[in-house]
């Protein structure tokens, strides 16, 4: 079947209004009329073929909110007219080792990309939300909690997630010290959630600007990571940090912010590498550097619970389809707060 959707065509050209081809309902799919779709970074790195990996013609988009309109037979979790949502993965392989602890998003065998994948029924590339619809297998659908604004909840679906994922796998808990270094789309989330969690949040920023915002937000703490006095003052005072900056930068300044057996997570992917470490003060308090890759759906499901009792959204600004470009270009500059996100009912088709 046929769908309108805004479809980059090659590197260089800005994304059209245009139609693809959506394949035919199987027995566990669920149809989704998109009501939103987040706008990621790594949609504008896909788009241009910054990575190298873009197939075109492409479909951006893994922030999507939407209503069911079509199940499949075998579909037993979802109903027609349901508010429900899909992130990046629309599968994967279901047997490995990962797959079968609900850790789908570190698949052996990769997962599916919701856009830019390869679909197991036709091996054609798989479509994203910038679109009138998307379908997916019903595991990899998850339920959009009623009491939140549905076009809040769409960046939840792979910025909240992202930050959700290390704050349970290290288990932060009320009374522990978080660090969040940046306070951009994933920054933000990871602010909220952990202090929502009921930890000290210390937000590390360049911009002495975002100190108010940040503690409105929740961070207790607002660092100006280019002061050296401010940062000598938070010295093995963190149990965690995650890094949101998706550009290369010293590592080390937060190195030493964290407690012996502290851990640096890295969840912003830089173009270029970071610098090298120095390993010394890693070695003699027992320091972890280690990253993590959005997260299961299970965990989705999980941080969407939580955020539906703690009525927690995204900050969101709104466009269209027609101003994605523009929304692309202010991306660039990090002139956003804190997420763009595309009303697809108010998108010219």
């Amino acid at each position: 079947m046929k769908i309108n959707a805004l479809v980059a065509t090659q590197a260089g050209q800005p994304l059209r209004t245009g139609q693809v081809e959506l394949r035919d309902l199987q027995a566990d799919d669920v149809k989704i009329e998109i009501l939103y779709c987040g706008v990621c970074h790594s949609d504008l790195h896909m788009a241009r073929n910054e990575w190298g990996v873009s197939r075109y013609p492409l479909v951006p988009g893994h922030e999507i909110v939407g209503r069911v309109v079509a199940t499949g037979d075998n579909v037993t979790k979802f109903s027609v007219g349901q508010t429900v949502g899909v992130g990046v993965m629309i599968d994967s392989c279901r047997e490995c080792h990962f797959c079968k602890q609900h850790e789908e998003q570190y698949c052996e065998a990769g997962f599916t990309p919701t856009y830019n994948g390869t679909d197991k029924y036709t091996g054609n590339t798989t479509f994203g939300g910038y679109a009138q619809h998307v379908i997916a297998d019903q595991h990899f659908v998850v339920t959009v909690p009623d009491n939140l604004a549905l076009n809040a909840v769409a960046p939840l679906l792979c910025a909240g997630v992202t930050v959700w994922s290390p704050l349970q796998h290290f288990n932060v808990k009320a009374g522990d010290r978080v660090g969040v270094v940046g306070l951009g789309g994933l920054g933000h989330m990871a602010v909220k959630l952990a202090s929502a969690l009921g930890a000290e949040v210390t937000l590390f920023t360049t911009s002495p600007a975002k100190g108010a915002d940040a503690r409105r937000l929740g961070a207790s703490n607002v660092v100006i990571s280019r002061d050296a006095a401010q940062m000598a003052g938070c010295q093995a005072s963190l149990d965690i940090i995650l890094d949101c900056v998706a550009a290369p930068h010293d590592l080390d300044p937060y190195l030493s912010t964290l407690k012996t057996n502290g851990q640096l997570v890295l969840v912003g992917i830089p173009d270029q590498p970071h610098p090298s470490p120095n390993v010394t003060p890693m070695v003699f308090r027992r320091l972890s550097i280690t990253g993590t890759s959005i997260g299961s759906i299970q965990e989705t499901q999980q941080m969407l619970d939580f955020c539906g009792e703690h009525n927690i959204t995204a900050d969101v600004e709104m466009i269209t389809g027609e101003e994605l470009e523009t929304a692309f270009e202010r991306m660039l500059t990090s002139d956003v707060k804190y997420r763009f996100v595309i009303d697809m009912q108010k998108t010219r088709w």
